[in-house]
């Protein structure tokens, strides 16, 4: 058995006889004295190991390099740094694994730089920092939702359906790619296929989960999902996980009070659970702030309060437009994409803006143009709305997105229709049989770790981000 270094810095007992393992990050030697920092990826903080140097045969003590894993035994006693209570006083040590050229050395690394690393770079202080706060946020997540009487529900990853209708599909197949088997017309005949129909990877476990919820009452998935979109930018994997609540009996006002519940009480916890790591990244982000950026940027610690302070702000895509074509930005041309009226789709720099200038505070945006959203929205009665919104938060923009569910069928066929949606006949029924209003939203992880973290690319918040060329691990 040995100890974990984050139970020794916590409740070590001065004199107590322990043992750890884990890894090396730094030494420092001298005549006397050999300082050894261990992390075993139990905390964000390392243990300092001293021993002298007459207790190491040379060789053993030049193979002590950062990367190496160790086992070392001794006494704790009383550290005279001030960045721990104890240290570990070492009379015995082991070589677990040696580790030369290891390429991570204890020097400022570029985030790019170790992207191409990404297998080793969970040993650094900044990456175990965001995957113990990710961590500690899907905890959280399972929790809220227990806790509230919801069932988790694991939906398919393979499906024939496009929730979104966006047709950005990973194609699922088993046919023989070079020579597949063809129809007369000369398509592919997925007949042959090993489902007998064309699959793909899911995009959403909403439709689903919609079924789920008319029989459960209250559901969420919490899974992978995946989209084929050709986009290299800051914000977009091409494999991102989504938390999807449906609630029968929900209207869209039920919905949002969900999602900003949610929101709120994921942002109290982790100022609770994970202090050390938001202080350790709120500590990067201030030494990376950029100066040629006239953005106001909150520290990490603000912008969670800045979530937990108030009720979100709540405004009609219509009055958002309104606000955004009065914008200085837009009048001026400092926005990238112009808002030019009613109807286009807002942009990142658009939904910041509201949230960080205008509004000071997260907001919620409902009712947009029903030809801008997915077609199993609820049409409002104006018959150009939907009964849709989207949470903006700064720094990210969009977090959750979400709609009261189309429970009427004539509407509901007549909007599969305008979106070229055939083949869903099963969730039609969900309609003919019982129906009922109801609701939900998605909030993209991978989003809202990146708000919390305060990373800049979300490829920097998953374990291993599948993104356009990149499919390593």
């Amino acid at each position: 058995m040995h100890n974990k270094i984050k139970e020794l810095l916590q409740f070590g007992t001065v004199g107590a006889k322990v043992a750890i393992k884990g890894w090396i990050r730094t030494k420092r030697i001298n005549k006397q004295v050999v300082f050894l920092t261990i992390n075993d990826g139990s905390c964000q903080q390392h243990l300092q190991v001293v021993m002298t140097p007459s207790e190491l045969p040379k060789e053993l003590l030049n193979q002590l390099v950062t990367g190496a894993s160790v086992a070392v035994s001794g006494c704790l006693v009383a550290s005279k740094g001030t960045k721990q209570s104890v240290e570990l006083h070492g009379d015995h040590l082991t070589l677990l694994g040696s580790a030369p050229d290891y390429p991570l050395q204890p020097k400022p690394h570029s985030l790019e730089f170790l992207r191409t690393w990404m297998h080793l770079r969970f040993r650094t202080n900044t990456f175990g920092a965001v995957f113990r706060i990710r961590h500690a946020i899907s905890y959280a997540i399972h929790h809220f939702f227990h806790e509230r009487g919801f069932c988790y529900l694991h939906t398919p990853i393979i499906t024939a359906a496009d929730a979104e209708g966006a047709g950005e599909l990973f194609r699922v197949t088993s046919l023989d790619a070079a020579h597949p088997p063809k129809n007369p017309d000369g398509s592919i005949d997925f007949r042959a296929d090993f489902f007998n129909t064309a699959t793909n990877l899911t995009v959403s476990g909403q439709l689903a989960a919609e079924a789920a919820a008319m029989g459960l009452g209250a559901v969420y998935t919490f899974g992978p999902t995946f989209r084929a979109e050709n986009s290299n930018t800051s914000r977009h994997l091409a494999e991102f996980w989504m938390v999807e609540p449906e609630v029968a009996f929900n209207n869209l006002d039920d919905t949002i009070a969900l999602a900003e519940g949610l929101l709120k009480s994921l942002s109290a916890d982790l100022l609770k659970t994970c202090p050390e790591e938001l202080d350790f990244l709120n500590q990067r982000l201030q030494g990376h702030k950029n100066e040629a950026d006239k953005t106001p940027s909150m520290d990490l610690l603000e912008r969670l309060q800045f979530v937990l302070e108030q009720p979100f702000a709540r405004i009609t895509y219509t009055e958002a437009i309104a606000i955004l074509m009065e914008a200085a930005s837009n009048k001026n041309g400092t926005f990238a994409y112009p808002v030019t009226g009613w109807g286009i789709d807002l942009q990142s720099e658009h939904e910041r803006y509201l949230v960080e200038q205008h509004f000071k505070r997260p907001i919620v945006v409902t009712d947009y143009p029903k030809d801008i959203k997915a077609f199993y929205m609820r049409q409002n009665d104006d018959g150009k709305t939907v009964a849709a919104m989207d949470i903006l938060f700064p720094g990210v923009g969009e977090i959750i997105g979400g709609s009261q569910r189309e429970e009427r069928i004539d509407y509901l066929k007549q909007a599969m229709q305008r979106a070229h949606i055939e083949d869903l006949n099963w969730y039609l029924d969900t309609r003919r049989f019982g129906t009922i209003p109801h609701s939900g939203f998605g909030l993209g992880l991978d989003r809202f770790v990146l708000f919390v973290t305060g990373m800049e690319n979300i490829r920097d918040v998953i374990p291993f981000p599948r993104t356009p060329g990149h499919v390593a691990c």
